[in-house]
């Protein structure tokens, strides 16, 4: 049986070619490191992979430059509301969460509905009650919001005409907190920011995890695929996969569900079918990436973007990247 791996991502983006770290990058490469050496060890550890998906989202929730948890984008009204989802391969329990507001990590109210079994999916004030009684920790919007998603949102509200822009079209104000300059990376997607985590565990169990705040500018009520299994996670006794992209795509192909379908396949090989998914979203305006973990400990992290934050803790060794190499 393999040992325990932990994967994990920051989100896709961008057209083009890479044009090298921007200022902010080196506190995520920074954050993102942490979460493998911190979760890798409990795994090591024998912590379960359920927990260890849940701890890792937990933590990247909680870095204010990814697009979940504390730093997620703003609506059109600029509000945030955040979107979470969880699943444990052995029996394919599941929970998610859609439009929550008051909660400092969405991902671990979706595990709170995962352990009561029922219902899977909860949304809005609902989530938010139930997430707050299960222990969750309670915040205001001002805990939530960020000067750069302020901004962001501002330069969204000022050259937008229409309400609601895709990700693609979106742009990202991805700049230096202090003197507010706009980076290289001006216009990459928002969706970028995206987290997610998959694990293997001593006991050859896998899960998977995914959170975001969504889109910049996205009209209230609006649902990704971060929250729908099938769609952006999947975690089965094969297969554990977290997506990032423009949401609508990844629904419209279930895309994450359609990965662990084609490695059902004998022979099947994880790298050209996993790519294979990504071109299927493509059409649909869908370009981004995936990461995943098989139960032999084959490992995969693909995107068709210019950049995919992204990381490996597999053999205590642990492995980060942003570009294409």
């Amino acid at each position: 049986m393999a040992g325990p791996v932990l994967v994990i991502h920051g989100g896709a983006g961008g057209d083009g070619p890479w044009k090298g770290m921007t200022s902010l990058d080196p506190e995520r490469v920074s954050c993102m490191e942490t979460v493998l050496s911190t979760v890798g060890s409990l795994l090591s550890d024998g912590i379960d992979a359920l927990e260890a998906v849940t701890l890792a989202v937990e933590m990247l929730e909680d870095e204010p430059l990814f697009n979940a948890g504390k730093g997620s984008v703003l609506d059109e009204g600029g509000k945030i509301t955040m979107d979470a989802s969880i699943m444990r391969g052995a029996d394919q329990a599941a929970g998610a969460v859609i439009n929550v507001k008051k909660v400092r990590n969405p991902i671990r109210v979706a595990n709170a509905i995962l352990q009561k079994g029922w219902p899977v999916m909860l949304n809005g004030d609902a989530a938010d009650s139930f997430g707050i009684e299960s222990g969750v920790e309670e915040v205001n919007s001002e805990y939530l919001i960020t000067e750069l998603r302020k901004a962001q949102w501002k330069k969204w509200k000022d050259t937008r005409s229409e309400i609601g822009s895709t990700d693609e079209d979106d742009a990202v104000l991805d700049h230096d907190l202090e003197g507010r300059v706009e980076t290289e990376f001006s216009d990459d997607p928002p969706g970028m920011g995206t987290v997610g985590a998959v694990a293997l565990d001593s006991h050859g169990i896998l899960a998977a995890a995914t959170s975001t705040g969504g889109m910049t500018g996205k009209p209230f009520g609006r649902v990704g695929d971060t929250p729908i299994i099938g769609a952006a996670t999947w975690a089965d006794a094969n297969i554990a996969v977290s997506c990032t992209g423009v949401g609508e795509a990844y629904i419209r192909s279930c895309a994450a569900h359609e990965l662990a379908i084609r490695m059902r396949m004998e022979g099947a090989d994880l790298a050209i079918e996993s790519t294979s998914v990504l071109d299927m979203v493509t059409p649909f305006g869908g370009r981004g990436g995936l990461i995943s973990i098989m139960a032999d400990g084959r490992v995969h992290l693909g995107f068709q973007t210019t950049l995919m934050y992204r990381g490996v803790w597999k053999n205590n060794e642990i492995e980060i990247g942003i570009g294409p190499n």
